[in-house]
């Protein structure tokens, strides 16, 4: 006899939802919403100052026909570094962070605005340009120091770091492309209006996207110049900087004299363009490596062997090589440049949190100063030796130079640990 049965079937439960795992190295960077925003105003501001130097170096020489004025445009960004970074660094201390990175984009945008006008005259011209060198270093210590205040001092701040390193290795690659394909449709004039538009982009991307945090020495921030250079009085604080600066003085050597190298050799342009990429290229591989692939433990120990390391590779120079085998030599030497993802997290730590703009400003200013000064003095010894004999004995330098470093920052790191442990006890 059949039967009526109206109960609902059976139905198997739901499964329960497997959460996804947490984002781990550069997806956890970007997964925070307030450095993506960060991010993008870097692509803006950094494809801003590499199409401004490209158009106001043609517009310079068009005006000019003058290879040294040309020339000296390039030289302007590195040469205020010095002053921005010591004299002004304070600012990045004790003026609310969100409003120093706006005010130099915008800055940044009247500048390059003002290069476009017609009648601007060449002295202007490169007066606007160290305007802008100026505010550099201010800018990008601000940026670093708030990179912490929006990822932490931790892994997320070294990756974080790592990836605008990468951005601006890449622009290196890139940039002068973009601005050349971009002077073949406008003129110089025409660029550089393009540029200040990146500047003003930059601005309001960083004014919308970041919070707004006070200052971080309100109340003793105004010190000035000296309490910039004061930092260089805690050893521990004084070596980590220079282990930022010396050994990139002597990696720029073989970048300096690539061409001259070329011609001694009887390379071609196209191997010439090799070696310009091989450097930029092995350091954006070794970045992306040790972010992706090394813990932060793994990446503190291997800071002094990559340091010291670095320009070994300059020592094949020697016997003058061919383009592969000094490509060959650049890349790796590149790929060591990775001992910055460790340094950073080291140099967080040291530096007392209401100076840390100050100090990140000042580390920057120094780079791109001890850079310069490692390119003049490149050429300088170029007038008197062999191309390929000054870059193996910037190798040689460079070496014993980061021996040195790392003996001091052992020492500087043993020392904090004794003083951590009777603190302590």
């Amino acid at each position: 006899m059949p039967t009526n049965d109206t109960r609902a079937p059976a139905t198997a439960p739901a499964p329960t939802p497997v959460p996804e795992p947490p984002a781990t190295g550069y997806r956890a960077v970007f997964a925070v919403r307030e450095f993506r925003f960060v991010f993008a105003a870097h692509l803006c501001s950094l494809l801003g100052v590499v199409v401004s130097e490209l158009a106001l170096t043609v517009l310079v020489y068009h005006l000019t026909r003058s290879p040294l004025l040309s020339s000296l445009t390039f030289a302007l960004g590195f040469l205020p570094y010095l002053f921005g970074g010591t004299v002004l660094a304070g600012l990045a201390d004790r003026v609310p962070p969100r409003r120093v990175l706006v005010a130099c984009d915008l800055l940044c945008a009247g500048c390059v605005a003002l290069m476009a006008v017609p009648l601007t005259p060449v002295a202007a011209l490169l007066a606007l340009r160290c305007a802008v060198a100026v505010v550099a270093p201010v800018f990008q210590g601000t940026r670093t120091a708030t990179l912490a205040d929006i990822l932490g001092e931790g892994d997320l701040f070294v990756l974080g770091r790592s990836l605008l390193r990468i951005v601006s290795q890449s622009a290196l690659l890139t940039g002068f492309a973009v601005g050349g394909v971009l002077l073949t449709v406008v003129p110089p004039r025409g660029a550089l209006l393009v540029t200040a538009a990146t500047f003003l982009l930059s601005a309001l991307l960083l004014r919308l996207g970041t919070a707004r945090r006070p200052a971080r020495a309100a109340d003793g921030g105004r010190e000035g110049f000296r309490a910039t250079w004061g930092l260089l009085r805690d050893r521990r604080i004084r070596a980590l900087l220079l282990m930022f600066w010396v050994p990139p003085m002597f990696a720029v050597v073989p970048e300096a004299l690539a061409a001259p190298y070329a011609d001694e050799t009887g390379l071609s342009t196209a191997a010439l363009g090799l070696l310009m990429c091989a450097l930029p290229v092995g350091t954006i591989a070794g970045e992306l490596l040790a972010g992706s692939f090394l813990g932060p433990a793994v990446r503190s120990r291997i800071v002094i062997p990559l340091a010291v390391t670095g320009t070994l590779p300059f020592l094949l120079y020697a016997l003058a090589p061919g383009a592969a085998l000094a490509a060959a030599a650049l890349l790796l030497a590149g790929a060591t440049a990775a001992y910055t993802l460790g340094l950073d997290a080291w140099f967080v730590a040291a530096v007392p949190g209401d100076r840390r703009g100050r100090a990140m400003t000042l580390m920057s200013a120094g780079m791109m100063t001890a850079q310069g000064v490692g390119m003049a003095a490149a050429g300088l010894a170029a007038e008197f030796a062999a191309v390929h004999t000054v870059v193996a004995g910037a190798g040689v330098l460079g070496t014993l130079g980061a021996v040195l470093l790392a003996l001091q920052v052992r020492a500087t790191e043993r020392r904090d640990a004794a003083d951590r442990h009777m603190t302590s006890g």
